[in-house]
């Protein structure tokens, strides 16, 4: 299941650096704007206690993790959406992702040059999602000219509704307010799916502070970027990106023993990974034994035979039944034999609605 989560902010914020982070991938983070001309795409993966478990448990050949992947697309800037420094290329590559990172640059620093002259983080929030509503109220408007004519003299049934739909997008645009705010039905979503409006994507805040900032936890800027992020319901992850970036090339007990010096339970950058997961919908469930240990990533409501097809279409098409064991009995019984023997162990059919933290083997049959 490939999703994709973008990376965006003003240039000079610590997209880059943060990128570097999470992919400990060596691209050019420069102090000039547009040092990214491409999208860079890298496949992060997702930290999982329960898969360290399962490894120690089956001990496999192979362990595989859950990934998704992370662009990191070019700074924006104030008149994007016009064209302004690579305007339309860079709104393009955001269309194209699933959810919004959105880097916030929470810190001072002399030699890092400010797109707009001073830090102020609410205005460069602003500055980014006005870019973004401008953009999506572009194409509202031009779709909403070649289908009025259409819905108003032939009152076609679809046109109508697409008509009302798009005429509701684009009253909330015209107030600055981002789609995602809005309460659709079924019906208005798979109307605004093909669009791939860039405000109707979930988005979540990265405050980017200062290495001094980190241990005090009092910076006034990154109060600012939570109070602004808490009126739509957006979550805020703090971290120092210049930090993540150096611990991200450390050893693991290295970089448990620098965290421990800062006094940091888990990383800004663990944190972020983890709920941008969250934030797309995502839940995980794991296939294991001797030959390998994998875990699976699935969205939040499919059901055991969709869960299955994510193996092998196969699976899916000759589904019979999936044994499934929950990893917290598992965890706290100790082995399967423990599980079979405390009737944990349950088969569940084609209406299962597959659960986080399940551990599945799946029974099919696909005749020639």
């Amino acid at each position: 299941m490939s999703l994709k989560a973008g990376i965006v902010g003003l240039p000079n914020v610590g997209k880059s650096t943060l990128f570097n982070a999470i992919t400990k991938m060596n691209i050019l983070a420069a102090n000039y704007p547009f040092a990214t001309i491409e999208p860079n795409v890298g496949v992060v993966t997702v930290p999982d206690e329960r898969l360290v478990f399962l490894n120690e448990m089956y001990k496999p050949k192979k362990l595989i993790p859950t990934t998704f992947e992370f662009t990191d697309i070019a700074g924006l800037v104030k008149g994007a959406s016009k064209g302004e420094g690579l305007g339309n290329k860079f709104l393009s590559h955001i269309r194209e992702v699933d959810a919004i990172v959105e880097v916030v640059r929470c810190f001072e620093n002399g030699n890092i040059t400010h797109v707009e002259g001073k830090i102020d983080p609410i205005r460069d929030i602003e500055i980014i999602n006005t870019e973004l509503v401008l953009a999506d109220l572009e194409i509202v408007e031009n779709r909403i000219s070649k289908i009025e004519k259409k819905a108003q003299t032939t009152k076609d049934k679809q046109a109508v509704i697409e008509l009302a739909t798009l005429k509701k997008c684009q009253e909330s645009l015209n107030k600055g307010e981002a789609l995602r705010k809005i309460d659709w039905n079924k019906e208005e979503l798979d109307i605004l799916s093909p669009f791939n409006f860039i405000t109707l994507k979930k988005i979540i805040y990265a405050a980017n502070i200062s290495e001094d900032d980190i241990a005090s936890g009092n910076d006034e800027f990154t109060k600012q970027v939570v109070d602004y992020a808490n009126k739509e319901g957006a979550k805020v992850i703090v971290m120092c990106a210049k930090l993540e970036e150096e611990l991200s090339g450390l050893e693991d007990e290295e970089r448990d023993a620098f965290m421990q010096d800062l006094g940091i339970e888990s990383s800004g950058l663990d944190q972020l990974i983890k709920a941008t997961y969250d934030l797309l919908g995502l839940k995980t469930f794991f296939t294991s034994g001797e030959d390998e240990c994998r875990a699976w990533t699935f969205k939040d409501g499919m059901k055991a035979p969709e869960c299955a097809g994510i193996i092998h279409t196969d699976f899916q098409k000759g589904f019979i039944k999936a044994e499934v064991t929950s990893y917290n009995d598992l965890k706290e019984l100790g082995s399967e034999k423990a599980v079979q023997e405390a009737g944990k162990l349950r088969i569940e059919g084609k209406e299962y609605l597959m659960q986080d933290g399940d551990i599945c083997f799946f029974r099919f049959n696909v005749t020639k």
